[in-house]
């Protein structure tokens, strides 16, 4: 099943960019970024940022402004049975070179996941004046690690932001 990506979200003056892979089912049916509950990404930036979680949407976007956050996926499409990662097929790039450029202040591109990163890579060019990081994957796929775990190595989105 062909599945796509939303448009990037892209505060003012962003200095961190969060590339995840591809919305899942339950984030493509309701429009939204990491739309699972299980899904940790959101869990993650508001106690990294010690912010009240919250289920509302445009609070969830409005943490990622405040914070200087650009969110957007590798795959502008994708095939792609269900929601797993390791299903991905016949990929066709977003334009993050030309995300990059129009957007000097990125100084940091974040991967949730391994599987973005090898996405990525496959690609893209990295970029000299850019700092790459890998960072364990917010998915409820990735039972190893718990919430205390992905916030001990989710750390640098605080650190660089």
């Amino acid at each position: 099943m062909l599945k796509q990506s939303f448009e990037p979200i892209i505060p003012s003056q962003p200095r961190i960019l969060i590339l995840g892979s591809l919305p899942g089912d339950l984030s493509i049916a309701k429009d939204q970024y990491y739309a699972h509950p299980q899904n940790r990404f959101w869990k993650i930036l508001f106690a990294l940022f010690e912010q009240k979680f919250t289920l509302e949407y445009s609070e969830r976007t409005n943490l990622l402004h405040q914070q200087r956050i650009a969110l957007w996926d590798v795959c502008a499409s994708a095939i792609r049975p269900g929601s797993m990662d390791t299903a991905i097929t016949e990929v066709i790039p977003n334009p993050i070179n030309q995300l990059l450029q129009k957007n000097s202040t990125i100084q940091t591109v974040l991967f949730n996941g391994q599987k973005t990163q090898k996405l990525f890579d496959k690609y893209f060019e990295r970029q000299q004046n850019l700092s790459y990081h890998t960072l364990p994957s917010s998915s409820p796929a990735n039972a190893q690690f718990t919430l205390e775990k992905l916030l001990l190595d989710w750390q640098i989105v605080k650190s660089q932001s």
